[in-house]
């Protein structure tokens, strides 16, 4: 029994697990924020991809505006921007001058700073999750007035250098980050101002029987790196209520745990 199909029931999902707040589209959000919006605080997705362009083509698309987002009861608003695609630049811009209003309105800004370019695949690794790539796409995100920005768990290094543009330094890869998951996580918390912009990992796509452990791994090296939480959707809404309310329960249980502290 799938949550997702039914707005209601990704934001009783929330509320029933804890979460700190619920983010998702104008579509989902405006269903139901009569209801729900001083229930829980909604961050509203400001732009996402349609794939309904033949060929697809991946970019993102305001589909709303920030004072929509404002009338409806938000708090906050998200937006993300891929790094690295024919069309970031125009991206930056976007939703730099949305996070400027938001910030006039009193609302928080949070930033998917995603990676997308055919060319970051180099001799059969991908380095779109790559720590220095990642990093470098959350310095031009904090940058860009965001509060919060959320970023892939890095699964590897050394992007600018297989790759071979940008500029870099010898020391990033040597003084700066080891290759262990914790020391990847913390450059990128190091590019948002030494983490005084909250960094936020992804939770990933459900895999099934291996969500929790995933979910739970990616929690404990995001809380040791220095960042401050996990954005959890597919792998907590792609189930029943009770498993996915046990998922996000779990997961608070790490950042609530005192024993486990910053490496």
């Amino acid at each position: 029994n799938p949550l997702y199909f039914d707005p209601e029931n990704i934001i009783k999902l929330a509320i029933e697990g804890g979460c700190n707040a619920v983010a998702s589209t104008f579509g989902v959000l405006g269903a139901v924020a009569r209801k729900y919006a001083h229930k829980i605080p909604f961050i509203v997705k400001l732009n996402h991809n349609e794939l309904l362009t033949y060929p697809n083509s991946y970019d993102q698309v305001m589909f709303g505006t920030v004072k929509e987002a404002w009338n409806m009861g938000a708090v906050a608003v998200g937006a993300t921007i891929y790094f690295g695609s024919e069309q970031s630049r125009r991206q930056i811009v976007e939703v730099s001058q949305a996070f400027e209003y938001a910030h006039e309105l009193g609302m928080a800004t949070v930033l998917w700073c995603y990676l997308r370019n055919s060319s970051f695949k180099k001799d059969g690794i991908d380095y779109h999750a790559a720590a220095d790539l990642t990093g470098q796409a959350n310095h031009i995100g904090v940058t860009i007035k965001a509060d919060i920005v959320k970023q892939k768990l890095p699964s590897n290094n050394g992007g600018f250098k297989a790759i071979g543009f940008g500029k870099t330094d010898g020391r990033m890869y040597t003084e700066l980050v080891s290759d262990h998951p914790i020391d990847l996580c913390r450059y990128q918390v190091a590019n948002g101002y030494m983490g005084r912009v909250g960094l936020i990992n992804s939770g990933g796509e459900s895999h099934g029987t291996s969500d929790l452990h995933d979910a739970v791994v990616t929690a404990v090296v995001n809380k040791r790196a220095g960042g401050m939480g996990l954005i959890c959707g597919r792998k907590a809404f792609q189930k029943t209520m009770k498993d996915g309310v046990s998922l996000l329960n779990t997961i608070q249980d790490v950042y609530l745990d005192p024993s486990i502290t910053v490496a």
